[in-house]
């Protein structure tokens, strides 16, 4: 181990212990691996060195779609709830007079403390562990049962406290802050239930439609649950006979949830399918557009986003819109076009008018967003000047604060 200064710090090398703030904040835990916008984030938090293992050569990474990591979502939600409006915690400074920097570091640190600590959540972290060992338990079963024991009802009720009364963005919040507590198959696969159902809300579904896209993706990925842990989290690149053994689980799972009587054939494409791509380049079968079913194709970015914001020891964080540039530059060929669209239109105004950290150090309020390119908005400095990041290709937004 080493300790650097940070302007010494390049992309690639692993944290050895946590760096944290002077506030008892964690920037990255030991293992993370260092990226640019992550060395960015620690000169804004004026952390001003680092101690690190010897740097990991890029070719050792894992890559795919779980590359892209943890994703912070902070803004406060205009959408109306399911059955309840119930606004978020709210913490945006004035416009009139932006924050000084360290004003925004104490009401970032503040909003999460303080989203933590409110009922709302702990009620919804109690109820997020209820659905866990519900969602194992049906598992378990269908696995060594054939489904005996499967009921419909029964596992929807288990998630449904999980969104009634709550905002898409009001959850996706709270699964944020989750994240890092469980990386389970199970937590995943409540997490891209809940996302596939806020996709489904923005599609205006009716209720019965969002009921069983939210259990297709409860149950997308149960044919992971016989792949070894060492696998499925290994944080080196796989090799040839373990990716084809990932490869196995969409069609393990179709099999496993076959054998449940009455089970709804959405449910069976979508684990068969959520690795099929427009493009024809996803697996099992390599099916193309519109011979992907409608449930599969709306799983396939629920489980994408999840692999995104989820929080790894060895990968950085991108930033909402770095995630929607990810999806902008490789989704719209690869996924159906009415449903990435709408689910990357829905999250970038989720933060329009948020304050943003970006690549250069400065610091800026979202004020427009461009339609046509979705991850580079107009951005307001301090100073009330505009800057255009469509026309600023070597800057990025790196933070949400």
């Amino acid at each position: 181990m080493i300790t650097l200064q940070t302007r010494e710090l390049e992309p690639g090398y692993i944290v050895a212990q946590d760096i944290i703030t002077k506030k008892g904040q964690i920037i990255a835990p030991a293992g993370t691996e260092l990226s640019k916008q992550l060395i960015g984030r620690l000169s804004f938090y004026r952390i001003d060195s680092v101690t690190i293992e010897d740097p990991v050569p890029a070719e050792e990474l894992l890559d795919g779609d779980e590359l892209i990591a943890a994703l912070e979502l902070l803004a406060p939600s205009e959408e109306e709830p399911e059955e309840k409006k119930e606004e978020p915690p709210k913490d945006t400074p004035k416009k009139e007079e932006p924050p000084k920097e360290k004003e925004v570091i104490n009401d970032t640190i503040s909003y999460s403390n303080r989203l933590k600590a409110a009922p709302e959540y702990q009620e919804f972290q109690i109820d997020y562990s209820k659905a866990l060992v519900t969602l194992e338990n049906t598992f378990t079963d269908i696995i060594e049962n054939n489904g005996a024991n499967y009921s419909r009802s029964g596992l929807l009720q288990s998630i449904e406290p999980l969104y009634r009364s709550k905002t898409s963005l009001d959850i996706l919040t709270y699964i944020h802050n989750l994240q890092g507590n469980d990386d389970s198959v199970y937590a995943h696969s409540i997490n891209v239930a809940l996302v596939s159902r806020a996709i489904g809300k923005w599609l205006k579904m009716n209720r019965d439609d969002l009921d069983d896209l939210t259990l297709a993706g409860l149950l997308h990925d149960i044919g992971k649950v016989n792949i070894p842990d060492e696998i499925l989290n290994k944080s080196g690149k796989l090799t040839d006979e373990e990716f084809e053994m990932i490869k196995k689980h969409p069609l393990d799972g179709r099999k496993m949830l076959k054998q449940c009587s009455k089970i709804d054939s959405r449910y069976l494409n979508a684990a068969l399918q959520h690795h099929e791509r427009s493009d024809g380049s996803g697996y099992p079968r390599g099916l193309e557009d519109d011979e992907i079913d409608d449930f599969a194709s709306i799983v396939a970015i629920a489980d994408v986003y999840d692999a995104m914001t989820a929080t790894r020891t060895y990968r950085s964080a991108l930033s909402p819109f770095e995630v929607i540039a990810a999806f902008e530059n490789d989704g719209l060929s690869k996924y159906r076009t009415k449903y990435i669209l709408t689910f990357l239109e829905r999250m970038a105004f989720a933060y329009q008018n948020s304050l943003v950290m970006l690549s250069d150090g400065r610091r800026g309020r979202v004020v427009y967003l461009h339609r046509s390119k979705l991850s580079r908005p107009i951005v307001e400095l301090p100073d009330k000047s505009i800057l255009d990041l469509s026309r600023e290709p070597g800057i990025n937004i790196i933070s949400i604060l």
